[in-house]
């Protein structure tokens, strides 16, 4: 694993809930993580931690490969990789989204 693996996988593990994403909570850079972080207030998300992939093109990269997954924003739970804004939306509708994150 390279450093940046390694930091990808320190943050999501010592933070409940952590979405990387373009821009940040306050000013979301793109649509999907602005909807994203919409989600989350939405659940009662206040622990929120985000990580600015604009900033670091490696940390931007390295998030893609550490979950496999080719598109930002990516939410975290626990550890556990959620999935994106799409995923995001759909476990918010059925009431998954609300079940997961106060779990």
């Amino acid at each position: 694993m390279s450093e940046v693996q390694d930091w990808i996988k320190e943050t999501v593990t010592a933070n409940p809930i952590v979405l990387f994403m373009k821009g940040t909570a306050q000013f979301p850079q793109c649509g999907f993580s602005g909807r994203a972080i919409q989600l989350l207030k939405a659940n009662g998300v206040d622990n929120l931690v985000t990580v600015n992939v604009l900033e670091n093109p490696e940390v931007r990269q390295g998030v893609k490969e550490y979950s496999n997954w080719p598109t930002v924003p990516q939410l975290y739970v626990h550890g556990e990789f959620v999935g994106g804004t799409d995923i995001m939306n759909e476990m918010h509708e059925s009431g998954e989204l609300k079940a997961l994150l106060q779990a």
